[in-house]
This record gives C-alpha cells, sequence and structure tokens, in this order.
C-alpha cells in the first residue's frame, strides 16, 4: 500500500508581529518632523487598522512608514486590505484597513483548480479556510509549492504541516 504526503495551503499572519510593526509605526509618527504636530492616531484591533490624521498628504505618509515596518517584520503587505478614505470632524481624515486571514471559498476553488490542472494526479480539498493538497509523491508537492509561489494570488500565502 503506498502512502500519501500532504500539506495545508493557509493564509494567515503572525499577529504579534503586526503589533510590533504597529508600534514601531506610532513610535516613527512621534519622533518625524513632518508628522509630529499631526496628532495622528493609528489604532490596532483584532481585524483591522484604522488612522486617523489631519490630511490625505500625511495618510500617506503613515501607510508607507507601516508598511515598511511590516516588511522588516516580514509581514506580507497582501494581508492589508484598505478601505475608503472618510472625512472625519474637524477636516480629518480617517482609514480602515482589514486584515486579511483564511483563504476565501471562490480563492480556494481558483487555487484547487490551478493545482489540479497541472498536475491531476494530486488532490486539493478545502477545508475550511485552508486548502489541503496531498499526493502520492513529494517531489510533486515541493513543484507545487514552486507553482502557488510563482502564481499571483491576491492573498499572503504559507504552507504548514507538511507530512
Amino acid at each position: 500500500m503506498a502512502s500519501s504526503y500532504s500539506f495545508d495551503v493557509v493564509s494567515d499572519f503572525d499577529h504579534q508581529e503586526l503589533v510590533n510593526a504597529i508600534d514601531q509605526t506610532r513610535r516613527e509618527i512621534v519622533s518625524r518632523y513632518d508628522l509630529k504636530s499631526t496628532s495622528t492616531e493609528v489604532e490596532l484591533d483584532k481585524e483591522l487598522v484604522t488612522i486617523n490624521t489631519n490630511s490625505d498628504m500625511t495618510l500617506t505618509a503613515v501607510v508607507d512608514v507601516m508598511q515598511s515596518k511590516a516588511i522588516k517584520r516580514g509581514l506580507s503587505l497582501k494581508i492589508f486590505d484598505y478601505g475608503e478614505i472618510e472625512s472625519a470632524s474637524g477636516n480629518r481624515v480617517v482609514q480602515k484597513i482589514k486584515l486579511k486571514k483564511g483563504i476565501e471559498q471562490d480563492q480556494a476553488k481558483k487555487l484547487s483548480k490551478t493545482i489540479r490542472d497541472a498536475f491531476p494526479k494530486s488532490q486539493a480539498s478545502i477545508q475550511g479556510d485552508a486548502l489541503r493538497v496531498t499526493s502520492k509523491s513529494k517531489d510533486e508537492l515541493q513543484e507545487i509549492i514552486q507553482l502557488v509561489k510563482s502564481e499571483d494570488f491576491p492573498l499572503a500565502l504559507q504552507f504548514t504541516n507538511y507530512r
């Protein structure tokens, strides 16, 4: 009886690294000359980052700082889903940035189809917000990982539970 090997494709991020990146962003806002007097607030909730500042230009600078801090901490920029820029009281602007976690059903179907088209002997099954890929060959699984990495999916994908 031949054994089969598998791994899971997930879309997740290290929440503690995001907390650290947001803290570094706040510290840089307080110390940077062009952002110091803007009374900018960056708040992190479980699934949302809220930036409240005094102008669109300042908002762009704060988002740039946040992105650079996230990259330095090994976070993918694909976890950020930028919402509309809203006007707030007192000539201020607010932007809510959702944090993407998990693979949505339609994305999982596209990913599964991509794998099945390239590797017909392997199986890809959707399990909640993850995708389990199974094959009889470890080499084929390695090739599947390379294929998924080479495709540009709008998600930050990781490969876990490699067995």
